[in-house]
């Protein structure tokens, strides 16, 4: 039986165990992907809005969706440590943010 990723505030799981950075980088392309809409139309200075809190896995983590995104063309805006708020806050301020992750 597989894991339970998705839960009522996002994806959840051990980090390197359930969490990983496979999974991490798969789920930022999706999400990439799916905005995206099969076109290329966020423009030239498009970004992703990546915020952390202090646990030890966030360094890991946020190397998977900058790979991920920066793959896709997408620059990340490395909030650093924040509470998710301003996760939030900064994808819907700026006009070039295509989204938020939160780690």
């Amino acid at each position: 039986m597989s894991p339970k990723l998705f839960g009522t505030d996002g994806v959840r799981g051990v980090a390197n165990v359930e969490l990983t950075p496979r999974l991490v980088f798969d789920l930022v392309g999706a999400a990439v992907r799916y905005f995206r809409g099969g076109e290329d139309h966020f423009g030239p200075r498009a970004n992703l809005a990546v915020g952390r809190d202090t646990r030890r896995s966030g360094d890991m983590l946020m190397g998977s969706v900058v790979a991920a995104a920066t793959s896709f063309g997408i620059d990340v805006s490395d909030l650093g440590v924040v509470p998710t708020p301003a996760v939030a806050h900064a994808a819907s301020t700026d006009p070039d943010c295509i989204g938020g992750v939160v780690i």
